[in-house]
């Protein structure tokens, strides 16, 4: 009946591609079959159970009948011969308390526990009964179609179960996939045996991907749905930005150093809290790298994103003056009742400390999970950020604009290439430079104070203009002479 060969060639494909054991499959074939002879030889209310032996081939069928009392059934009643019964028929029997949860006894599949002790003395309620049952090979055309059914419904149960098991352990980590489509701005990422969606809101903004390309991303649910397990991934989940650190960074997955808090707005700028458990590293520069070749990798990964790396520290004061770098901090004054941080900056600063459009002071905020407070050296307030990230500013604040310095990325120190301060030090000394050039220019005549040569070349040259305008008014002369003698 069965080719054994076809069936043991398709249960290894099936465990090597899919990860299905070979039992579950078998087990599916026994109940395809159990469910093929009930339709074409059973009876309603029975439970038919087979045993199919891949070695042989050979199919066994049983009929399981379940132990049970006056505890566990209720006793129907045979109408009465000539009764006439209008609408549906309730027989008196049948429990009418909900918490009664008796079901109506069905030869078929119960037997009193007194008949069940004829066939085995030492059977007791809730027990089974197994009574073999005739075999038969032939089965209709329906029956198969059911059987035929069953098996897919019972690989793809056996299938959902071992991705589960398999993804369920990999939650929380970065996997890998390509780019399977993109369905109304969703993207569906083909990982081999699963397939992963990245919702909208867990992109990085403006991030574009291609049919086919390969792409990283943070696993954070893993979920058992009617069409099989979903997997949703991110890579704006600030958690992504830690598994890249710990990909990049041994001293932090081996836990010689820890990151405490990171502040994260996806694709624009992010800062990250680090701690060193042992004293003897310095965890800004681990997580920063030799000439910044680890923080580098992983902004690359997130498509340029600025990441700001600053040490934890428990004083309160010091951990909020590190997180509103590159600006410099004059004093910060902590308020415990308030939970809220006053933090005193200087004019040329304030740009910086807030950021555009209140980033940096936002992202500080809540990182550090206080309320900060900026304040101009003469004590008005600037900025006020909470840690919902609501940033209030000031109308004469100074607030940077798009492409302004206050968007390069602050660098830890010792390793940092050059802040935003240093930077805007030297644009206004090179905007000094261009301003006093003109008016050097404008002054003729005079020499230079350090006796250059410069000076001595813009002297000679009013002589030789006034030489050669000498000599053309001599030969101008000469030809109005020349004409009136031909004349």
């Amino acid at each position: 009946m069965f080719d054994l060969k076809v069936i043991n060639s398709v249960l290894s494909e099936l465990e090597e591609e899919r990860g299905i054991a070979r039992e579950s499959v078998i087990e599916a074939i026994g109940t395809a079959l159990a469910t093929a002879y009930k339709k074409e030889y059973g009876k309603r209310g029975q439970v038919i159970r087979a045993k199919f032996d891949i070695e042989t081939g050979e199919t066994e069928f049983y009929q399981v009948k379940f132990v049970v009392d006056d505890s566990r059934v209720w006793f129907p009643t045979e109408p009465e011969d000539g009764e006439e019964v209008e609408g549906p028929r309730v027989d008196p029997n049948a429990p009418t308390d909900e918490d009664d949860d008796r079901v109506r006894f069905d030869e078929e599949k119960h037997i009193i526990v007194d008949v069940a002790r004829r066939i085995k003395k030492d059977v007791q309620v809730d027990d089974e009964l197994v009574f073999p049952l005739e075999a038969h090979e032939d089965f209709g055309r329906i029956a198969a179609q059911t059987a035929k059914q069953v098996i897919i419904q019972k690989i793809r149960e056996a299938e959902k179960v071992s991705i589960l098991g398999e993804y369920e352990g990999h939650e929380g980590e970065i996997i890998s996939g390509t780019v399977q489509r993109v369905d109304r701005g969703n993207i569906w990422l083909d990982l081999g045996r699963a397939q992963a969606i990245m919702p909208y809101d867990e992109q990085i903004p403006g991030e574009r991907f291609r049919q086919g390309e390969r792409v990283r991303a943070y696993l954070y649910s893993v979920e058992e749905g009617p069409k099989g397990v979903m997997l949703r991934v991110s890579r704006s989940h600030p958690r992504f930005l830690m598994k890249l650190f710990e990909q990049e960074t041994p001293e932090l997955s081996s836990g010689a150093i820890e990151i405490k808090a990171i502040a994260r707005e996806p694709g624009s700028r992010s800062k990250v809290a680090v701690h060193a458990v042992d004293e003897h590293i310095d965890p800004v520069g681990a997580l920063v790298g030799q000439r910044g070749v680890r923080v580098s990798t992983v902004m690359s990964e997130l498509g340029g994103e600025k990441i700001d790396i600053i040490e934890w520290s428990e004083e309160p004061a010091h951990f909020v003056e590190d997180s509103l770098s590159p600006a410099k901090v004059l004093d910060v004054l902590i308020e415990e009742d308030e939970h809220r941080a006053v933090v005193e900056v200087a004019e040329d600063q304030q740009s910086l400390a807030i950021g555009r459009g209140g980033q940096n002071v936002r992202l500080a905020a809540k990182l550090t999970g206080w309320r900060i407070d900026i304040h101009s050296a003469e004590g008005e307030s600037m900025a006020e950020s909470d840690t919902s990230g609501e940033v209030t500013i000031a109308e004469d604040a100074s607030v940077p604009t798009p492409g302004d310095t206050a968007d390069a990325v602050a660098e830890p120190e010792g390793e940092q290439k050059e802040t935003d301060d240093e930077v805007a030090v030297a644009d206004e000394e090179a905007g000094a430079d261009k301003e006093i050039a003109p008016e050097a220019e404008a002054v003729e005549g005079e020499e230079s104070t350090d006796g250059s040569d410069a000076g001595e070349e813009t002297s000679d040259a009013e002589p030789e203009s006034a030489e050669e305008g000498k000599e053309a008014e001599q030969a101008e002369e000469t030809n109005e002479k020349d004409t009136s003698e031909k004349k």
